[in-house]
């Protein structure tokens, strides 16, 4: 990893020069007919993946004479058939391969946040930065879609490859909320107990975090257009990035119109979560929710059950996924808590036809799709009091409530208990006014606004 600091440096140097100067050049030739997504991960399985896939397919549909590259990292047993039909039997999306390509990329290290124990933001932007030099040194296209939020790419794919930068950003890399932790100096994920601890540290990281964020609003401000997917992302990358006019909310598309199926009444009483076994997700959060249900209304104990559906990608979410098994092994857990890991798209369907409660307690979650197909399978949604849920999903509609909000475990208990006692005709009250809400997330509503958006560039 050292020998590659001074390339880093010069090439973010040089993509300084290239964004002040005001030129382009291009050092590799251009595919004029090609259309590139930068997605390192793009078989990964969640929520951002399945945006990939969509607009994907938008593409497809609108402009039938570009072939589509995705730029992408593969693992030793993946190839082009098997990543094309866990899209269709994970989020049930239909690609057509014969337009479509994939870039292999052998550097995908250089975004892995275990590469940079220290200083991990910046270590992954500038590596993200050669990474993306390895790309464009393998196909140039036309038109280079970031989908996963690499802002430090578009200057080496717009300066060194003349392409049209648009990107697709599902939450600003840093933000004003990350910077009030350090300088509250609260412990959490991303912001370790030992830092929070420490005066001199965290003044230190929060002079590191303001730097940080300038660069990376200086290296966004090179997109020629912007598509977010909420209020709360857009509100933050406007403040970064300074480019109001080009950034434009389209929500995620969830697969509300297929859930509306499902029948809303005789729910049985299974919390259910979905989500990536990562640790944002706070999982543990929802077990510490559980456990004071269960505590402070003990009569549900053996008539309830949580249920933790997710994706593991690797080693590190399969670590995490033991680690709460452990817990419940341990605190008493074992026969009221169900693991359903890397659960196929007929799985995740029959859960939600049959449960009550949906959990979902990521903090500032970004959006939240898990939330919308909660209210439009007809499971009752009990979202963090904050971020997409907050400010997009679980809101009015017609004045009328669509589900609720909380922080902490009590309050998240309390809203199961709640909802627990209702008779079937309350619930299902909430039920048709959070189906109802819902359909401002639809796949279609997505093709609208993707397809506006992609034209500008095209």
């Amino acid at each position: 990893m050292i020998y590659l600091i001074p390339y880093a440096i010069l090439l973010l140097l040089l993509t300084i020069l290239a964004s002040f100067v005001g030129i382009r050049l291009q050092f590799s030739s251009k595919r004029k007919n090609v259309i590139g997504f930068f997605h390192p991960y793009c078989n990964d399985g969640g929520g951002g993946e399945r945006v990939l896939w969509w607009a994907v397919k938008v593409i497809q549909e609108i402009s039938p004479d570009y072939r589509i590259a995705i730029f992408t990292g593969k693992d030793s047993n993946t190839d082009e058939n098997k990543i094309l039909d866990k899209v269709k039997n994970h989020f049930n999306i239909n690609i057509d391969g014969s337009k479509l390509d994939f870039v292999w990329l052998e550097k995908r290290w250089l975004v892995e946040d275990y590469t940079y124990p220290r200083f991990t933001l910046l270590g992954q932007s500038i590596g993200s930065m050669l990474l993306a030099w390895e790309a464009i040194n393998k196909l140039n296209p036309r038109v280079f879609i970031d989908s996963m939020g690499y802002s430090f790419t578009y200057p080496i794919f717009k300066y060194f490859g003349g392409s049209q930068v648009a990107c697709y950003v599902h939450y600003p890399t840093i933000s004003t909320d990350m910077l009030n932790l350090v300088y509250e100096r609260r412990p959490t994920y991303n912001n370790q107990s030992g830092i929070a601890g420490s005066q001199l540290k965290s003044r230190a990281k929060l002079l590191y975090y303001e730097i940080f964020a300038k660069i990376y609003g200086f290296m966004g401000s090179r997109a020629d257009a912007i598509m977010v997917n909420s209020t709360w992302t857009k509100n933050h990358i406007v403040a970064l990035w300074k480019l109001p006019q080009k950034t434009h909310i389209v929500f995620p598309p969830c697969n509300t119109t297929e859930f509306q199926q499902i029948k809303l009444e005789n729910r049985q009483k299974f919390i259910i979560s979905i989500g990536q076994f990562r640790p944002e997700k706070d999982h543990n959060l929802q077990l510490d929710s559980f456990k004071v249900l269960l505590k402070k209304y003990p009569h549900w104990k053996g008539k309830v059950k949580l249920v933790l559906i997710g994706s593991s990608r690797n080693k590190d979410d399969q670590a995490r996924v033991d680690h709460l098994i452990k817990r419940c092994n341990e605190e008493d857990l074992k026969e009221h808590v169900i693991f359903q890991v890397n659960a196929k798209f007929g799985e995740l369907k029959e859960w939600l036809a049959k449960a009550m409660i949906g959990v979902h307690t990521m903090w500032n979650e970004h959006f939240g799709i898990g939330v919308v197909e909660f209210m439009a399978a007809g499971v009752i949604a009990v979202a963090h009091n904050s971020g997409g849920p907050k400010e997009d999903i679980v809101v009015q509609f017609d004045g009328n409530k669509t589900g609720f909000l909380a922080v902490t475990a009590e309050e998240f208990a309390e809203a199961f208990n709640e909802i627990l006692n209702m008779n079937e005709e309350q619930r299902i009250e909430i039920q048709k006014n959070a189906r109802k809400s819902a359909n401002r997330f639809s796949e279609e509503v997505f093709a609208q606004r993707c397809k506006k958006c992609i034209s500008d560039v095209l």
